[in-house]
């Protein structure tokens, strides 16, 4: 007994308290639930950055790779992206195609938003059919769309040849100044969807108590979507533009279902790029450089996000 108690000052004999004790095993208990989701992220994504990281900084290709001697060249491989013409098209193709995606997607999501943010008969039915072309697999709308443009049996050139705007079919994939509009079109018809969704919920969010005091004030439909409108649907509208770039910007399969980066690298991104260096000519090395490129390029889109949003949840 002597053993377990202790003498506090002049006070009475107290047990030593073994409750702080139990709550920290308790609190880092807690830390083992968390173990297998890092666990899961470092394998699945630090790792391959890693890896990927290392693998720009060497010369790697078949004959290095299968002798398992990688020669250190430091950023050799950045310099010969840099200089690489083709390189430079692919960017020049990806700001391209995220624009012009990023520019017709917002528009009609938003002319959509507004048109849907009124009840009506039917608006969840439209809205759901509206939401296939988001809910698709991006290589079924890529398939689609590849055969809605063939120049044989295509419904584009059927459509256009009945109403007398064509007079022959055309290969809209294959002519070098019609693939990259196929591929923007097909991209858009993805997106719009998205945009939508979101700026719906923007929409919805907004009192409708504030239109009905702009009404008594005699503001015209024009002067509400103005002064109320675009002014408190700012914030959902930037995440909505920059989410919409960080996704646009890595778009691979829908274009590689399309047109394979062709003809004459004309739909060739830089996520196709970047494949075509990897898997088709063997250049790990300068694969992996443009790859981290790309993701340095994201990441940069991601803190901006991040920064404009924070700078909008202050004022």
């Amino acid at each position: 007994m002597a053993r377990s108690l202790t003498q506090t000052g002049t006070g009475p004999l107290v047990r030593p308290s073994r409750g702080i004790g139990l709550g920290r095993l308790r609190g880092l208990g807690g830390y083992l639930y968390v173990i297998p989701a890092l666990a899961y992220i470092a394998l699945t994504m630090l790792y391959p950055v890693y890896e990927n990281l290392r693998m720009s900084v060497h010369d790697v290709n078949v004959r290095t790779f299968l002798a398992g001697d990688w020669p250190f060249v430091g950023l050799d491989n950045y310099r010969t992206l840099v200089d690489d013409p083709v390189f430079r098209k692919a960017l020049s193709v990806s700001l391209i195609f995220t624009g012009g995606s990023l520019l017709v997607q917002f528009t009609l999501g938003f002319a959509l938003a507004l048109f849907f943010v009124r009840p009506f008969p039917g608006n969840g039915l439209l809205r759901a059919l509206l939401l296939l072309a988001w809910m698709l697999p991006t290589v079924v709308s890529g398939s689609l769309f590849r055969w809605s443009l063939d120049g044989d049996y295509g419904i584009v050139n059927a459509g256009l040849e009945a109403v007398g705007l064509l007079d022959s079919g055309r290969f809209w994939l294959i002519d070098p100044d019609t693939a990259l509009l196929g591929t923007i079109i097909a991209n858009i018809w993805v997106g719009i969807p998205f945009n939508m969704v979101l700026l719906l919920a923007g929409l919805q969010n907004i009192p409708a108590t504030l239109y009905e005091a702009a009404s008594v004030d005699g503001a015209n439909a024009w002067q509400r979507f103005r002064s109320l409108t675009l002014p408190l649907m700012r914030p959902v509208a930037l995440s909505v533009l920059l989410l919409g770039l960080i996704y646009t910007f890595k778009v691979f399969d829908l274009i590689y279902v399309m047109t394979g980066g062709g003809p004459v690298d004309a739909t060739s991104v830089l996520p196709i790029y970047t494949y075509q260096l990897s898997f088709e000519f063997f250049r790990f090395g300068q694969g992996a450089a443009a790859a981290t490129l790309l993701l340095i390029g994201l990441v940069g889109f991601a803190i901006a996000y991040l920064w404009l949003s924070r700078r909008e949840e202050i004022a």
